[in-house]
């Protein structure tokens, strides 16, 4: 499917949840790895707000992409976010919605405004 590259330098983006490994098998514990490096992918949480909306994200970023000094509730920079939608079907149940997959995670650089 095709993937949509979301542009995040309007936006304002916080840290929800710290990243974790992404299970990809719920029933045997599986990590998730990427398809071509084999590296661990992490899984996290950010709220995404732009234009006076906001929108909780789970975002896969792989492991080498996780920067330290991330912290809870602070502001974060997702570097080359993509968007791909997707549909499955469990159980009988058609299934759909969107991924969210970033090459990196790092702390946001905050500006100071002139005068501050």
């Amino acid at each position: 499917m095709r993937s949509i590259r979301v542009e995040t330098s309007g936006a304002t983006v916080l840290l929800t949840e710290a990243p974790e490994p992404k299970v990809k098998d719920r029933q045997t514990g599986e990590i998730a790895k990427d398809a071509q490096s084999g590296e661990v992918l992490m899984r996290l949480g950010v709220v995404y707000i732009d234009g006076g909306e906001s929108s909780l994200l789970q975002v896969t970023v792989p492991e080498s992409g996780v920067t330290e000094g991330l912290a809870l509730g602070s502001p974060v920079t997702l570097i080359g976010l993509i968007a791909r939608p997707w549909e499955t079907v469990f159980n009988g149940q058609q299934r759909h919605g969107i991924a969210f997959r970033a090459e990196a995670i790092a702390p946001a650089a905050i500006s100071v405004g002139a005068g501050a």
